[in-house]
């Protein structure tokens, strides 16, 4: 989809540096540094999202900034602005299933596999969520082995594990929960 300007802002966090890419109307990409390039620059970026032009940060971009900086400090875990991650078809019903798993909760390829196509996609469905382009927000994290490992993902285990034990910390629970 030539034609199309996206902005690109770098943002600092606890489990490394993420760049948000959007266009005028949603975010595209959130995505680890390494797994954007680990020397990105405009070039790659545009080549990425089919753009002719990256420039700066946006309002939707420093958004999801300020959003970011509240989740990582533990204060909020709501994300307002519009996503619109490119993926065929089934990509979108897993990571649409994805944001249906709650704040400190998993599930399991199997059970995403289970609402999206049965359990013959369960490798299907491992493509689908390596394949994510919005880290963190689609939150990829929160699907383990159905043994309740911690496998693959495309940030890093360690970012995983981290990410797990941070919502963990923040999920309300008991009576009083908002």
């Amino acid at each position: 989809m030539m034609g199309r300007t996206v902005y690109c802002e770098w943002f600092d966090s606890p489990v490394g540096d993420l760049a948000a890419i959007a266009d005028d109307t949603a975010l595209l990409a959130l995505q680890f540094r390494e797994r954007t390039s680990p020397d990105a620059d405009e070039a790659d970026i545009r080549q990425q999202m089919n753009a002719d032009a990256v420039l700066p940060g946006n309002a939707l971009t420093r958004t999801i900034g300020s959003e970011l900086e509240t989740f990582f400090a533990g204060r909020a875990f709501e994300f307002s602005v519009p996503l619109a991650p490119a993926g065929s078809e089934f990509e979108q019903k897993v990571w649409a299933e994805l944001l249906r798993v709650p704040l400190g909760e998993t599930c399991s390829y199997g059970d995403i596999a289970r609402n999206v196509g049965g359990m013959e996609t369960v490798r299907a469905v491992g493509k689908a969520n390596g394949a994510n382009p919005i880290a963190i927000i689609i939150p990829c994290h929160r699907c383990i082995g159905s043994d309740g490992s911690l496998t693959g993902y495309g940030g890093g285990l360690w970012r995983k594990k981290w990410l797990l034990r941070h919502e963990g910390k923040m999920r309300p629970v008991g009576l009083f929960a908002l």
